[in-house]
């Protein structure tokens, strides 16, 4: 992979990592129209580790809450008094809400880069998805504020991601915000819930992944690249989405998938690309 690549695909990532739009199925379509092996060890690798750059974002982005919440985590660990604060509790849910896309993960392993890592299940992922959020647009009370973010909710929330893991196409986000709004929260809670949850996930996967990214045929300076226009470009795709969601449901981004998924059919039955 060369550095012009891997930039591209750093773009790609850190536009569609946060955006309810699959980064999967993006950074998929575009390393076969790039002519890789999209199930090659190495390029499997490569887009885990790039997403550590989107995750980086998010820490910045974040930064003040992040360091508002660890410290009552640590404070509530010696301290009775402390545990009373709602930030000492939601760190422990954001930590046992992982723990179940960490199991699949890792048990998961050889369907998720064998069987379930084809264009066919990116297209068929893409339009259940699509109906997933249209539902959940739907059906949601749109009421309920990030205060009153409950244990219950950090971990359905955080168990739904385990849908993008198994069906690349339906989108982690996607999947995460849309049973957010399910919950009854509303888009920004859920927004915002949504990109806490894929700190501990995606860090543990890009970091898991890093040997193999490295240590095969694409080389330290790609992944370099790629992980900091994947920093550079997430961060820009965080500020946008949380004015975008403050001010307009999620029926464009619901469109955008349908189209794609058209013309990622249209590019696998005309052999433009490989299943």
């Amino acid at each position: 992979m060369g550095i012009g690549a891997a930039a591209l695909l750093g773009v790609v990532e850190g536009i569609t990592e946060f955006l309810p739009v699959s980064s999967t199925a993006h950074l998929k379509i575009t390393e076969s129209l790039l002519g890789l092996q999209t199930d090659d060890t190495s390029v499997v690798a490569f887009t885990a580790v790039i997403q550590v750059g989107a995750i980086a974002a998010v820490l910045v982005y974040f930064f003040g809450d992040i360091v508002r919440i660890v410290g009552a985590w640590f404070r509530g660990l010696t301290n009775a008094e402390a545990r009373t604060d709602h930030d000492y509790r939601f760190a422990w849910w954001v930590i046992i809400a992982t723990i179940p896309i960490v199991i699949v993960g890792l048990a998961a392993k050889p369907l998720i880069e064998g069987p379930l890592a084809g264009l066919w299940v990116v297209v068929a992922s893409l339009v259940v998805g699509s109906g997933f959020m249209w539902w959940a647009e739907r059906r949601g009370s749109h009421t309920r504020p990030e205060g009153e973010v409950t244990f219950a909710d950090s971990f359905v929330v955080g168990v739904s991601q385990i849908l993008a893991l198994l069906f690349p196409g339906f989108s982690r986000s996607g999947a995460s915000i849309s049973t957010g709004l399910l919950r009854g929260l509303d888009r920004v809670a859920a927004t915002r819930l949504s990109f806490f949850l894929s700190i501990p996930a995606l860090t543990g996967a890009g970091l898991y992944e890093l040997k193999d990214a490295v240590g095969g045929s694409i080389g330290v300076a790609p992944v370099l690249v790629g992980t900091a226009v994947s920093f550079v470009v997430a961060y820009v795709a965080i500020a946008w989405l949380l004015r975008f969601v403050s001010r307009h449901d999620f029926t464009s981004f619901i469109l955008y998938r349908l189209a794609l998924a058209v013309v990622v059919t249209g590019l696998l039955v005309t052999h433009s690309v490989s299943p």
